[in-house]
């Protein structure tokens, strides 16, 4: 497979994978590091979790959809599915920080930490199989 003009002979063999990890690291490093910061300064963890989860999901469409998956399909339609695999991917986030830290007292840092990792995974299966699908890239 050739690099294409944009992308590095490495990130192109590497594929979507990758390319995935670059957009997710990039986009959860910042968040997390303001999740930190503002549940730092008193932010409840679950508000703050719900207000970056938005804005970094906001973010990851364009990067995913133009570069990650290269989709061409319709927004709209991508859009669509994008928002509710990403409603699925905030309850499963939701839910750590329920079980976890409310329910079992551990630290909110750590909880969230691991969870962008778990929901990380959910959401590269959920953007590969149904929001970016094959078939909605031909014509």
């Amino acid at each position: 497979m050739a690099a294409q003009h944009n992308e590095t002979p490495l990130a192109a063999k590497l594929g979507t994978p990758f390319r995935f990890g670059v957009i997710g690291v990039a986009n959860n490093l910042l968040g997390y590091l303001i999740y930190l910061l503002v549940t730092n300064m008193g932010v409840d963890h679950k508000l703050a979790m719900s207000i970056l989860y938005i804005v970094g999901a906001s973010i990851g469409y364009v990067g995913n959809k133009k570069w990650t998956f290269k989709h061409q399909g319709r927004v709209l339609s991508s859009a669509s599915r994008y928002a509710l695999a990403h409603f699925f991917g905030y309850l499963l986030n939701l839910a750590l920080l329920l079980f976890f830290v409310d329910g079992l007292g551990y630290r909110h840092e750590f909880v969230q930490g691991a969870a962008i990792f778990l929901v990380a995974v959910f959401l590269f299966l959920m953007f590969r199989y149904f929001v970016f699908r094959e078939a909605s890239n031909k014509p």
